[in-house]
């Protein structure tokens, strides 16, 4: 079959290689799929820069997150099993068990992180709805206990993460402040459904925020960004407010202030929304339940903005890694 290949460590325009590999047999608790559609993530990019926390050794195929159909599936190990039980055939979404990943013809999952496919998306749409909207809805709905009326900040609002949380939380009842860089990604915002956009290339951050979210302040800060806009954040965040630590795709990892966090009463969450696969699958079950029931309902729609051809890899992985993309790219079946 085909796959893609990282064969050393570097940018992806640099060290992927299209290559003609084995097809790889399901193991006990994983499922060997067809891969219909993959989604690319931030982390496809770092794991082939050797920036990521998961460092799976060379050569690896890559493409975390994928839309697939069932072709094999191995035996149940230590109670992990799915709910309903997965057949050969069903079309199903989830992430991948790498070295093993999405970018190939076809890919194993873990039975844990592997969940049915909601039939109101397309293969595309559903390959976005596990890690992106996972993590805004684990985010928001188990750690910081959004409610409906309150007000939320949303950073990067135009990314794959950043439109999920948006929708997330307009679901949730929620008002929806969205931060972006640039107008294009403003609109993009907009269509995700955000109640107001603050552009932070626009001028100053803190004093944009301030004006969006009134006197009150946000009650939750969803930040997959780090750096200066988590630094706004606790200068906007209300009493009681709940500040959510996605991610650090600005590079910056911020070292908090804890005696701020105490006089002003706030929280900091940190959420790595993977480490519940291993240790609370149950919160992912509920949390893809209530995504799909959302997608049947409409109220979830995945941005897919640009589907890329198989051979276009590399190049949509160069352009997602250097922040120029909005919404998600979904990478074609091969």
């Amino acid at each position: 079959m085909q796959a893609w290949q990282v064969t050393s460590l570097g940018e992806p325009s640099e060290v992927f290689a299209l290559e003609d590999v084995a097809a790889p047999q399901a193991p006990g608790g994983h499922v060997r799929v067809r891969v219909l559609a993959t989604a690319l993530n931030f982390p496809d990019v770092l794991m082939a820069r050797g920036h990521y926390q998961v460092r799976p050794d060379l050569p690896f195929t890559p493409g975390v997150e994928v839309c697939g159909e069932v072709l094999e599936v191995g035996p149940p190990v230590g109670g992990v099993t799915t709910d309903p039980a997965l057949e050969v055939g069903d079309r199903v979404v989830g992430t991948t068990a790498l070295p093993h990943g999405g970018l190939a013809e076809q890919c194993l999952m873990p039975l844990a992180g592997t969940f049915p496919a909601p039939g109101a998306l397309d293969d595309a749409e559903a390959s976005t709805l596990t890690i992106a909207y996972q993590t805004a809805y684990v985010g928001l709905v188990h750690r910081a206990a959004l409610q409906r009326g309150e007000t939320v900040v949303v950073h990067a609002a135009a990314g794959g993460v950043g439109t999920a949380a948006v929708q997330v939380a307009k679901a949730l009842g929620a008002r929806v402040v969205a931060v972006v860089g640039g107008e294009a990604k403003a609109e993009v915002a907009r269509q995700a459904g955000a109640d107001v956009v603050v552009d932070r290339s626009a001028g100053d951050l803190v004093a944009g925020l301030k004006e969006a979210v009134g006197r009150s302040g946000a009650d939750v800060v969803f930040d997959p960004v780090g750096g200066a806009s988590y630094e706004a954040s606790t200068k906007v965040v209300a009493f009681e407010g709940r500040i959510v630590v996605v991610g650090f795709t600005s590079g910056i990892i911020p070292a908090p202030a804890l005696g701020h966090a105490l006089v002003k009463n706030y929280s900091i969450l940190g959420l790595h929304w993977g480490l519940y696969l291993q240790r609370d699958p149950a919160v992912a079950r509920q949390a893809h339940e209530a995504l799909s029931a959302w997608a049947g309902e409409g109220l979830v729609r995945p941005v897919v903005s640009e589907r890329v051809p198989f051979t276009e890899v590399r190049a949509a992985l160069t352009r997602l890694g250097a922040g120029e993309t909005t919404g998600r790219l979904v990478v074609d079946a091969p």
